[in-house]
């Protein structure tokens, strides 16, 4: 694929992706990527199986690095600071760039010790900022009225839409700058999706989010901007109701209205 990304310059992007290429051993799954993500929007990642969404996702928060045989070429930046530095904490990259997977995964502990996870590996020990911490998260990911009476409850307790609000509660407590969400809603029923949806709504307002999505309805609905990639290739970039109702390149125009994919 040679033709030249359409893609939008950002003015203050929280992230920026500079001539990114990634490499699983020899194989190429990422070819030279420049994008920015616009701070305090929704960004959403489209594109078919395969085509390198998940990887670009998990590079902004070097989540790639538990995979043997990887490499980066390129520059991430956070910030204006470089996320591949040999002087980047990873540990507190991921407090700042935090990830909600595709499958819930509350940990096999209590509702309460779930949110604080992040707080208490960092060595909060303060009851009233714990207490203050759940609250504020649980309500932030629309979960509180539903839950608050039974905080000390297993985690493992919740419906399957619940556990995945959980998750995003997880992600808040610890105040991070940007969410970045891997098919959220792919293994949740309708009415919990549409609840995630709405809460991704409400979430813009307080963070960065990016999301990876295979479902075009839902990129439409919850994002600002999109990107969409083909074969590791970064095809299109653009505000999300002029992507979809005017694409300027014929491959994602091809894609959105169900051609391929």
């Amino acid at each position: 694929m040679t033709d030249k990304a359409y893609t939008l310059t950002i003015a203050d992007p929280v992230i920026e992706v500079e001539k990114l290429d990634f490499y699983y051993g020899s194989s190429k799954a990422l070819h030279d990527i420049n994008l920015g993500f616009p701070r305090k929007q929704v960004t959403a990642l489209i594109g078919p199986s395969g085509c390198g969404k998940s990887t670009l996702l998990r590079c902004f928060n070097r989540m790639n690095d538990l995979v043997d045989n990887t490499n980066v070429v390129g520059q991430i930046r956070l910030n204006g600071n470089d996320v591949y530095s040999r002087t980047t904490d990873v540990i507190e990259l991921r407090r700042q760039v935090g990830m909600v997977f595709q499958k819930s995964n509350p940990f096999p502990k209590s509702i309460y010790e779930n949110v604080i996870y992040g707080l208490r590996i960092a060595g909060v020990k303060s009851k009233q900022i714990l207490d203050e911490t759940v609250e504020r998260s649980l309500k932030g990911a629309a979960l509180w009225d539903e839950v608050k009476d039974r905080l000390h409850e297993s985690a493992l307790g919740m419906s399957g839409g619940q556990m995945q609000r959980l998750c995003i509660a997880r992600a808040i407590a610890v105040n991070p700058e940007v969410i970045l969400m891997d098919e959220p809603c792919s293994a949740l029923d309708p009415k919990s999706t549409s609840r995630v949806e709405e809460l991704i709504g409400e979430l813009r307002e307080d963070f960065t989010i990016i999301i990876v999505t295979h479902n075009m309805q839902q990129a439409a609905r919850v994002s600002d901007y999109t990107a969409f990639l083909y074969e590791g290739f970064l095809v299109e970039f653009g505000v999300t109701k002029e992507l979809f109702i005017k694409p300027r390149n014929k491959k994602t125009e091809d894609y959105i209205t169900g051609r391929f994919g």
